[in-house]
């Protein structure tokens, strides 16, 4: 639509600084005539926009002009400006870009440079370390299937590693920590289900539709519910070498640790009583000993047992 391109032409030239006659023609798939028009309509308006002519032409408008803000300062585009380049970052969604430009073209083009800047002070960069573009793209059928409420099929690898083919009713997609979940009523539990996003393989989008189940997001333990609901919790108390100080105070809460004066920590936290505790404490080697329950520090002597037996020919 008309007006709809008329207004995405005023935001970019809020945002940029120049830009010309040909480029915003190639953006929104239409004439160069057609842009001149546009930018006649714009101006007739009462905006203020500059043509240059010249190898480095095209259009500009006051440094001075911005639409009314109202009540947001200076500072609060500023943060929502970030948050939204981080979030746009992962999703790669148009509707953000878009956002992107309304926001900006808030702020006068002199406080653009400031708001530069301080995107730099403070970078929110939500994607994972590795499978960025496949969780993307996974990202973006889920979102489509929620938006559209159609039914979706992939194939599952559970905590305990056993393999799974689920028809589901998606409901959200949630990250949590540096996590992303799907959390959705799964047909083959017949219940709500929480799905970590990097154990979905082979997802694809069904052309049945749904009726919307009422869900309840708040409070949600994520991290518990996917893998811990069916096990006990135990306190455990550990003392770490020096060595591992680093990764001790990034997964444990300071209240839980008390520096030692030989250098070690002791680490006191609770924790489930699952496969994942004992392979995360066989990651740290020799570098923590379990003082406490005796039960956790002898199925860890026994696991570790069974790794020295596959290597007993060596």
């Amino acid at each position: 639509m008309k007006i709809d391109r008329l207004l995405a032409i005023t935001m970019l030239l809020l945002n940029r600084k120049r830009i010309s006659a040909k480029e915003l023609a190639e953006r929104f798939e239409v004439s160069l005539r057609t842009i001149y028009r546009d930018v006649e309509t714009i101006s007739q308006a009462g905006l203020p926009i500059t043509s240059f002519s010249g190898a480095e032409g095209g259009y500009e408008m006051m440094d001075s002009y911005r639409l009314d803000r109202q009540m947001l300062t200076l500072d609060e585009l500023q943060a929502i400006i970030i948050a939204l380049r981080g979030v746009k970052a992962t999703l790669s969604d148009q509707v953000i870009g878009r956002l992107l430009d309304k926001v900006g073209a808030l702020m006068a083009k002199s406080e653009h440079s400031l708001t530069e800047t301080r995107s730099r002070e403070l970078l929110i960069d939500i994607n994972p370390w590795s499978n960025g573009n496949e969780d993307k793209e996974k990202l973006a059928l889920l979102r489509q299937a929620i938006q559209q409420s159609q039914m979706i099929h992939f194939a599952y690898i559970s905590s305990d590693g056993a393999d799974s083919v689920r028809a589901c009713e998606p409901a959200a997609v949630v990250l949590k920590g540096y996590i992303w979940y799907l959390y959705g009523y799964c047909l083959l539990r017949d219940d709500f289900r929480i799905f970590r996003l990097s154990r979905i393989r082979d997802l694809t989008l069904d052309e049945q539709h749904f009726d919307k189940r009422e869900i309840d997001l708040d409070g949600l333990q994520f991290e518990t519910m996917t893998s811990t609901s069916n096990y006990p919790m135990v306190t455990v108390q550990l003392r770490f070498q020096p060595s591992a100080k680093a990764r001790v105070y990034d997964y444990f809460s300071p209240s839980s640790i008390t520096a030692e004066k030989e250098g070690t920590l002791l680490v006191t936290s609770t924790q489930p009583d699952e496969p994942w505790l004992y392979r995360m404490l066989l990651e740290y080697g020799e570098e923590v000993k379990v003082l406490a329950p005796a039960a956790v520090a002898k199925r860890l002597v026994e696991k570790a047992e069974n790794i020295i037996r596959m290597y007993k020919p060596y």
